[in-house]
């Protein structure tokens, strides 16, 4: 008689913990996406400065007034070939276009 009482019970816990567990592996997972995505923004700051403000004067474009659509055209642009640079073409290669996507959106004005 016991048991049927307790049944439903565990049932609930059962779930509810299978939704907290759930919604702390996305919670994870949206912070490490997150974290990711920064971090390939920031392989830029060498060269641009940090959010690309760079130094006024200091020899390199200053990419914090772009939109990201003009960065990723220009990143493409690297990448491809159909523009020349020093270093640029060189570093656009080593990342895919995706990548390139994740850090003109993080980089660009919106």
């Amino acid at each position: 008689m016991r048991w049927k009482q307790i049944k439903p019970s565990l049932y609930l816990l059962g779930f509810l913990n299978l939704f907290f567990i759930s919604y702390q592996t996305q919670a994870q997972s949206t912070e490490a996406t997150n974290l990711y995505h920064r971090g390939l923004a920031a392989t830029c700051a060498n060269c641009h400065g940090t959010d690309g403000k760079g130094v006024v004067d200091g020899g390199m474009p200053l990419i914090n007034n772009l939109t990201s659509e003009q960065i990723l055209t220009q990143l493409k642009a690297f990448k491809s070939g159909a523009r020349e640079g020093t270093i640029m073409p060189q570093l656009a290669k080593g990342y895919s276009d995706e990548q390139l996507e994740i850090i003109a959106k993080q980089l660009g004005n919106k």
